[in-house]
């Protein structure tokens, strides 16, 4: 991309643009109250305008417990709230439904004083028991529903469900009061509050739950298994569930929401799983913006005069290798995958200027991050050696990729695995392509126990802390890479606990090394990922976390 399209951006991005700092953010802080109180929101006047959002594939679910999905979370941060926000501004953890919290017993205990007179959308009371029920709910999920879901983030956060409780972080969940909780754990866990960012912790309904079955999946929405909940979320967001048709949800605006409400009344996602339809479709006024704009849109749009938005870097795209796969297990064969990669002619035709090559799972802004991890770099006839070495006699290797979908890690799938398949093709590997629609399923086939061989996928940041990455990807053996060292599961497990400071961060800095060295998956770059916006959008609050809630949309008038 030429230089020279950066500077036709619109003059106006400088006042959307909204980057999160990204430094470690540990500890437990006690907050002062939230900035916006009861009052304020009620009264403000309520909210009209239709706001149509492009989303590069339909979710997966609306039930964030039960999904890891970018375009799930998308919609279910607009409709259900955790405990904890993020500040835009600092990174640190914030007032949301609790308004301050204090920490006890070495971090082993937290007790939160909930936000008064707050309601589901169904008219039921979001109170103590409300936060116990639904902790309890995540903490007992069955093994068969943990196989069945799309993907879950209890046990990538805190160890293990009920059925292993003794392997877990969590201990239990006591209401003291009817707006004051306490979170007890078996361990201190720094990154305990970031976690509670994630959308999968967000509160939802008992009483919905209960109602509409939600650990049953025995509901169908294009190919998946979801429940009746999954269709039909409640929460205490600023939007309301209204509904789900073929490729368009549809949001309302909460009228008795407890804080500012701001312009938008109806929200529709609509899908268009192709980068060029969601170009057009903003070029044509049907929708007001789109994310994840590839680099053969990026300057068609800078033409147009579109906004464009980039958020700073917070994912890493990677391909991922099965160790259950026998000839994977060899550890030169690894290394010569890693060796045929070319990763500077990847990021120059697929992904936006300024996106780094990584050689390592953890970004570099975050505390953890080792500015000399091991990288065997790109050396075809390297790799023909150690194959050769390792006595590969080309066994075929299945290559998933996905189709369909854009990725803010990995905006043009289709075209990134063709270009990885000819590298590792020159070096004399078998090659076998596998392409799965998203939509049937290829997120829960690559991170499953499978055939995969190799796959492509990537991870986008959730929150300010290393764990974050290392943990939920090599924390413990999965059925995504196969991989077993129990070395460096135990110096994750340790770091997590770690007060913040010099120690943990060496701590990161030697796991992230020895997963280099051990190759259970080759990271390839840290992307930087883009918005586009119609004239009409003054200010959208983008996060490289993706806590994008649009309420803080401001619209022309």
């Amino acid at each position: 991309m030429a230089s020279s399209a950066w500077r036709r951006i619109s003059a106006g991005i400088g006042a959307v643009l909204l980057l999160l700092p990204l430094a470690s953010c540990t500890g437990a802080p006690t907050p002062g109250p939230a900035p916006t109180t009861a009052a304020t929101a009620t009264a403000s006047a309520d909210p009209t305008a239709v706001f149509t959002f492009g989303t590069a594939s339909q979710p997966l679910g609306l039930d964030p417990a039960l999904v890891s999905d970018v375009e799930s979370y998308r919609i279910t941060r607009q409709v259900l709230e955790g405990l904890v926000g993020v500040d835009q501004t600092t990174g640190q953890p914030t007032p949301l439904l609790a308004t301050e919290w204090q920490a006890a017993n070495d971090g082993r205990a937290y007790t939160f004083k909930l936000r008064d007179k707050v309601t589901f959308h169904d008219g039921s009371a979001f109170d103590a028991a409300a936060v116990c029920s639904n902790f309890d709910r995540w903490f007992n999920f069955p093994e068969a529903l943990r196989q069945q879901a799309t993907g879950t983030s209890f046990k990538g956060v805190f160890k293990a469900h009920a059925d292993q409780a003794a392997l877990s972080i969590y201990k239990g969940c006591t209401a003291l009061a009817q707006d004051n909780v306490r979170i007890e754990l078996t361990q201190p866990f720094t990154g305990f509050l970031q976690a509670l960012t994630l959308p999968a912790f967000a509160m939802s309904s008992p009483q919905a739950l209960t109602t509409q079955s939600a650990d049953v999946l025995n509901q169908n929405r294009d190919g998946q298994a979801v429940s009746a909940y999954g269709l039909h979320p409640v929460g205490t967001g600023p939007y309301v569930f209204s509904s789900w048709n073929d490729g368009d949800v549809t949001l309302s605006s909460n009228k008795d929401y407890w804080a500012e409400k701001g312009q938008i009344g109806t929200i529709h996602f609509v899908t268009y799983d192709q980068p060029q339809t969601r170009m057009q479709a903003l070029l044509d006024g049907k929708i007001d913006g789109y994310d994840t704009v590839t680099v053969g849109n990026f300057d068609q749009l800078v033409k147009r005069g579109q906004q464009i938005i980039q958020r700073d870097p917070f994912s890493v795209m990677y391909l991922g290798m099965n160790q259950e796969v026998p000839i994977l297990q060899n550890l030169k064969v690894r290394q010569a995958i890693e060796m045929a990669l070319d990763k500077d002619t990847l990021i120059r035709r697929f992904f936006i200027d300024n996106t780094a090559q990584a050689t390592q799972f953890v970004p570099p802004k975050l505390s953890g991050f080792n500015t000399n991890a091991p990288s065997l770099g790109h050396d075809p006839e390297k790799a023909k050696a150690l194959l050769t070495e390792a006595g590969y006699l080309g066994e075929e290797l299945k290559f998933y990729y996905p189709l369909n979908v854009s990725r803010p890690y990995l905006p043009t799938p289709e075209k990134v695995y063709a270009e990885i398949s000819r590298q590792l093709i020159a070096v004399g590997l078998n090659i076998k392509p596998v392409p799965v629609d998203w939509s049937e399923g290829y997120l829960q086939k690559v991170t499953s126990p499978g055939d995969h061989a190799l796959h492509l996928l990537g991870w986008n940041g959730s929150y300010a802390d290393p764990d974050n990455f290392v943990g939920p990807l090599f924390g413990e053996k999965t059925g995504e890479f196969g991989y077993q060292d129990p070395q460096v599961f135990s110096k994750i497990a340790r770091a997590r606990g770690l007060a913040d400071g010099k120690e943990r961060t060496e701590q990161y800095q030697t796991i992230n090394a020895q997963i280099a060295v051990t190759v259970p998956a080759v990271p390839i770059a840290f992307p930087i990922s883009a918005l586009a916006l119609s004239d009409r959008v003054l200010k959208y609050p983008a996060s490289p976390v993706l806590n994008e809630v649009f309420t803080k949309v401001e619209l022309k008038p």
